[in-house]
């Protein structure tokens, strides 16, 4: 809230326009009048009135740009605001028929310094152009002139008294991520079309990205204001003379020219390199002249990409579990991983520079004074330099960097320290300095030609962004440097005529980035056998068992760090990782150096579907300071928790054995009641037997937890040959007409060959149930821990774990409450609801199970 309050004017709209319409004075002579009279109009007591210590409301609030400091005896050269109103408006004037953008370009360098007011306000006493600056919005801007203060039936008036109390009141209604998610739908319809046409992937992708780049340039000021738009209207009524408008306008990016007599500067960085225009539709070219008409400014780099990518095929890039990550969490692992280290630094060399600048008394002696002030500025320039080169060599790479929304929020919190540096340096003699923070510093791997491109022009159009909401224009021509540190490959396997090996990946100190969400047992059927298997040989040393196929980034990742090819890595999973047949992958990152960063179990909404993710970093064990969930620590475990690794728990050979878990079937082989009884009360099999030898209950967790629904399988055992199973004729026929199609259309080899039993039928749990007349269950993934007894005859499944016991004590151990609490602690967390998952390796073959009273071991034996 504004600390101004504002009473009746003290001048009339009329009266106010009258004195300053035809204002010929300087800026110097006649702005702060002209501002005086402002208050009047809106009735706002002036800056001396209501602030005379000209803390909160003044004028030529000072921003140091350029001076050494004050104990050094250098002089304060000070930029100014020309007016400041904390909480309401920065407000810089310009002499009359002057450059207003020019002046806009001063405010954003002092934004920062001046608490990012909401609004921003320039005026050369005639013409007022009023700017909004709030992060999450757009920037909406409101011009008038002094003519129309008299004339627009207080309009103007109104909008200025809003800026001096009310400034969140002109706070644009759409969020830069609406007006996003419009430009990437429309782009998405014309991808579709030209992928429903059959155009090359490749061409059509970079084709998108040319005019995608043209129409943020145009909005950017790179190109002329306008041009896109008449391309693009014109074409709308000629449709064929559309790709050869826009190879003219392609070609003169590549080396610069002219377009319709308009000068045209010099882009190429390899985005231009050629022309290639695709054919579009007279309906596809209005839907690109509907986006042409958008805000492309406000357009946010951080999601645009990723939002234009679903829209092309959400279906293949969801199979993969290539997801969008919102900007919150991209920071949640990349503020930790790569900008904690630098910003500790950077605070020490601050403070180091500050002290040395007042650390002596200066001579009284005029040039023994001068030379003790060059040597601290000398010194503290060289400091600051020194750092500002580190930001600036600091190398990031997202390795499944999809649409490149890591890699613009890397870049732009590296360009925000960069300016932070710069801004301080301003005080000890060397002025603000042109970015050097640029898209050379960032890499990435991604192997959809889409997400390929988009991420290198998204980079790109964020840095340039960057450059042009912080008033540092844009770079010289080219504007556009190598669009070639994204590379198009796979970042876990290579294949090649030599076999199968791990791929380089480009060199960095910093990987961040959120790879696939795909489990193991689906990398088979989603990519195929050859490359499941390969995947296997590659990491056969060091991955085992069938992990999740992001384990294989946080493996790669882990041996960088071990070999000192890079520094830290901050990847995101499913809270999976944390299970046993991920979690090896942790114990590897925790033996060869540690976890200093987790968010062990965090909500995640992927197109209305719940899943609940872990974000890791990890290092060689250098780092310090140990955090998880938001809370510092003195550790964190394999298991993505704090105090003592349970993970570390030895399995008791006593407990081996016992547990197992149900049947997984791979097709409907279940009954309903009805057609199942039908099964067991007919006859007539060729091999004399009753349908009940493969015509069993079954359960599931479901089944356990409320009430049973009755459900059969059929079930042919662990090697029945299909010659025996088609003697019991009525469930075969059942298997022979529901399973075998379904079977046929799967990946794996033995699934497909063997269609009429289960795909893992758990011989091993068969033979410890021999004999017993009930076992034990609980359901895998239960709010509660409960256990249940089966009867013999009842077929467990894959969502239950089995207990091949039949005692009371047994059962009585199971649920007490120190196995509850046990199987808690070491219970990962999984599904919409973050339900405990019981796992037999972690909860059960750990847990000390007491003896029977009066079978206690002796001394001796002990």
């Amino acid at each position: 809230m504004s600390p101004v309050r504002l009473g009746p004017p003290r001048m009339t709209p009329q009266a106010f326009s009258a004195k300053w319409v035809d204002n010929a004075l300087k800026e110097s002579a006649a702005s702060k009048e002209h501002f005086l009279d402002v208050c009047g109009l809106v009735g706002s007591p002036t800056p001396r009135e209501a602030d005379g210590e000209g803390e909160w409301f003044a004028f030529e609030k000072g921003v140091e740009k350029g001076a050494a400091p004050t104990r050094a005896g250098g002089k304060k050269r000070r930029g100014f605001a020309d007016v400041f109103l904390l909480g309401s408006f920065a407000w810089e004037y310009k002499g009359p028929d002057k450059d207003l953008d020019a002046a806009y370009d001063q405010l954003r360098l002092y934004r920062d310094a001046l608490e990012n007011p909401p609004l921003m306000i320039v005026s050369d006493m005639d013409r007022f152009v009023v700017r909004t600056n709030f992060n999450d919005r757009p920037v909406e801007t409101f011009s008038f002139t002094n003519e129309e203060i008299g004339s627009d039936g207080g309009g103007s008036v109104a909008l200025l008294r809003a800026a001096f109390v009310e400034p969140y009141s002109l706070r644009p209604g759409r969020t830069r991520e609406a007006i996003t998610e419009e430009v990437a739908k429309k782009f998405g319809l014309l991808a579709k079309g030209l992928r429903d046409r059959g155009e090359d992937p490749h061409r059509a992708a970079h084709f998108l990205m040319k005019l995608v780049f043209c129409l943020f340039a145009e909005d950017a000021g790179l190109l002329p204001r306008g041009l896109s738009g008449e391309l693009v209207g014109a074409a709308v009524e000629d449709p064929e003379h559309f790709p050869r408008w826009a190879r003219e306008l392609f070609g003169a990016m590549a080396s610069g020219g002219r377009v319709n007599y308009k000068p045209i500067r010099h882009f190429n960085g390899g985005l231009f390199a050629d022309d290639v225009a695709l054919e579009l539709t007279r309906e596809e070219l209005r839907v690109l002249a509907e986006a042409a008409r958008l805000d492309w400014g406000s357009v946010e780099p951080a999601v645009f990409g990723t939002l234009f990518e679903r829209s092309l095929d959400p279906d293949k890039r969801s199979q993969l579990g290539a997801q969008y990550t919102g900007k919150e969490d991209i920071l949640r692992v990349v503020e930790p991983v790569l900008m904690a280290p630098l910003r500790r630094e950077w605070e020490r060399v601050r403070a180091e520079v500050e002290a040395d600048a007042t650390a002596e008394e200066l001579p009284r002696d005029p040039g023994a004074r001068t030379r003790a002030v060059n040597r601290i500025q000398r010194d503290a320039q060289e400091r600051l330099e020194a750092f500002a080169g580190k930001v600036r060599s600091t190398r990031v790479l997202d390795p499944a960097c999809g649409s490149g929304n890591f890699l613009y929020v890397s870049l732009s919190l590296l360009l925000d320290l960069e300016k932070e540096v710069s801004v301080f340096a301003g005080r000890y003699g060397r002025g603000p300095f042109f970015p050097e923070v640029g898209p050379q510093q960032l890499f990435g791997i991604e192997r959809d030609p889409y997400a390929h491109e988009l991420a290198q022009v998204s980079v790109w159009i964020g840095y340039l962004q960057w450059m042009h909401q912080n008033g540092f224009g844009s770079p010289p021509d080219p504007v556009l440097g190598p669009m070639t540190n994204v590379l198009e490959m796979d970042a876990v396997l290579r294949s090649d005529g030599d076999g199968h090996a791990v791929p380089e990946w480009p060199e960095a100190d910093v990987v961040v980035g959120n790879p696939p969400f795909l489990g193991g047992r689906r990398i088979r059927g989603v990519l195929g056998d050859r490359y499941f298997d390969a995947l296997k040989e590659v990491y056969a040393e060091c991955v085992s068992g069938s992990p999740d196929l992001v384990c294989y980034w946080f493996e790669r990742a882990r041996r960088l760090i071990e070999e000192g090819r890079l520094k830290r890595a901050g990847l995101i999973a499913t809270q999976a990782i944390r299970n046993p047949a991920n979690r090896g992958v942790l114990e590897n990152i925790k033996a060869s150096g540690d976890i200093f960063m987790a968010w062990s179990d965090r909500p995640w909404v992927l197109d209305g579907a719940d899943v609940r993710v872990s974000m890791v970093g990890f290092d060689d064990g250098s780092e310090p300071e140990k955090s998880l969930d938001g809370r510092p620590v003195a550790a964190v475990s394999a298991r993505l928790t704090e105090g003592v690794d349970l993970a570390a728990a030895r399995r008791l050979t006593e407990n081996e054995g016992s547990t197992f878990q149900g049947v997984v079937m791979r097709g409907p082989f279940d009954l309903k009641p009805q057609a199942a009884r039908a099964m067991l009360s007919a006859g007539g099999n060729p091999n004399g037997r009753p349908n009940s030898d493969v015509v069993r209950p079954r359960f599931n967790a479901r089944d356990v937890t409320g009430h049973p629904s009755g459900t059969y399988a059929v079930d042919f055992g662990v090697d029945t040959l299909m010659e025996e199973a088609a003697l019991y004729e009525a469930p075969f026929a059942h298997v022979a007409e529901h399973v075998y199609p379904a079977r046929q259309r799967v990946s794996q080899a033995s699934s497909r060959e063997r269609w009429w039993l289960y795909e893992r039928p758990r011989p091993e749990m068969r033979a410890a149930l021999e004999g017993l007349s009930r076992y034990a269950v609980t359901p895998r993934v239960s709010k509660h821990r409960l256990f249940a007894w089966l009867g013999a005859d009842v077929l467990p499944d894959t969502r239950l774990y089995v207990f091949a016991r039949e005692d009371d004590y047994f059962f009585g151990v199971l649920h007490s409450k120190a196995h509850e609490v046990w199987a808690l602690r070491n219970s990962p967390r999984h599904g919409v609801g973050n339900d405990p998952t019981y796992s037999n390796l972690d909860c059960f073959e750990t847990f000390p199970f007491p003896w029977p009273l009066g079978t206690e071991p002796g001394d001796a034996e002990d």
